[in-house]
């Protein structure tokens, strides 16, 4: 259970002390070796990325797996913050394999499972190997353990709570610097960092990316239309001050209207949550006038869409991500 881990609760935290303890620890376990880290752009990845890199320098190796299941233009965006900041970033492009392991899976558990299988044994056993490192950096934090230990979501960077040695599976040993540390934390030791504000206030993004925004089968098709649909969403609610918000892509296709004619369309929902850990959330309670422009732009925006909804259950008992 994630009991065996000692919680940094955001009010114990001590930037400054933690930081320099897990700078410590990582030269500590690497040595003279060499690690890889992969860069999402999230702020759990990107607090992970500095730190390395700090204990590191040259010797860690920071990539951004291209999987084709990010939003829009990611892999630009992510690239160009940290050529800023003086980090390197290699951008490894998975896309074929990351479609390949998804085709035709659409229960949850199994999608969650092919895109981990696919990131670290195909994707990063391929690159450490390359590399020669011995290690992987990751942003594993304690909700990402204690939603997975509970059995609510498999999330794909948790092992060794599970029961499961990476080096044995993998090829590699995982080092979690953040996991002590839940969101709010993690915010605060990324701002310590001088990651700037565009990063560590970021809004939550999955591991599995879009693919934890499509219900059922994942295609390049699918995907497209819900990364459409976030554009519109985030950009729209980026002011609202809400802990998270998304659109997800249903499976059913249901009856609509064009042109005076019936048309079987796609179903968005939208989600949007107040929250400060991502352990409990409640639905943003957004004017209604909002809603509509949102529902507007996306059927006029997005091919195929001829219904848009929003969630209004609290989390429990649904969950921030559909998947």
């Amino acid at each position: 259970m994630a009991s065996t881990i000692t919680e940094i609760t955001s009010r114990q935290l001590d930037t400054e002390q933690f930081i320099n303890d897990k700078i410590r620890d990582i030269k500590d376990t690497v040595g003279d070796g060499t690690a890889i880290n992969a860069l999402s752009g999230g702020v759990d990845s990107s607090a992970v990325t500095m730190l390395g890199h700090r204990a590191l320098g040259a010797q860690l190796k920071t990539v951004f797996v291209q999987n084709g299941l990010m939003r829009e233009a990611e892999a630009e965006r992510v690239v160009g913050f940290f050529q800023e900041l003086g980090v390197t970033v290699e951008v490894v492009d998975a896309r074929q394999e990351f479609f390949a392991a998804l085709k035709g899976v659409t229960d949850p558990e199994e999608k969650r499972e092919a895109v981990t299988q696919t990131f670290y044994k195909d994707v990063f056993g391929r690159l450490v190997k390359s590399s020669g490192a011995r290690y992987l950096l990751q942003g594993t934090i304690l909700t990402d353990v204690d939603e997975t230990v509970a059995g609510i979501k498999r999330q794909h960077n948790v092992f060794e709570q599970l029961g499961i040695d990476p080096q044995e599976a993998f090829g590699y040993n995982i080092i979690e610097p953040l996991i002590q540390l839940r969101k709010d934390g993690v915010r605060r030791v990324g701002k310590a960092l001088g990651l700037p504000a565009e990063l560590f206030e970021r809004i939550p993004f999955p591991g599995p990316a879009l693919a934890a925004r499509v219900i059922g089968e994942v295609t390049e098709e699918r995907i497209e239309t819900v990364r459409k649909a976030t554009v519109i969403v985030e950009r729209t609610l980026e002011d609202t001050g809400a802990f998270q918000y998304m659109a997800i892509l249903h499976q059913d296709r249901v009856t609509g209207m064009r042109d005076g004619k019936r048309d079987f369309g796609q179903q968005i929902e939208l989600r949007c949550w107040d929250s400060v850990d991502a352990r409990t959330a409640t639905p943003t309670r957004l004017p209604f006038e909002t809603l509509e422009s949102l529902a507007g732009e996306i059927i006029s925006e997005v091919p195929g869409v001829v219904s848009v909804t929003y969630n209004i259950a609290t989390k429990p008992p649904s969950t921030i991500e559909a998947i």
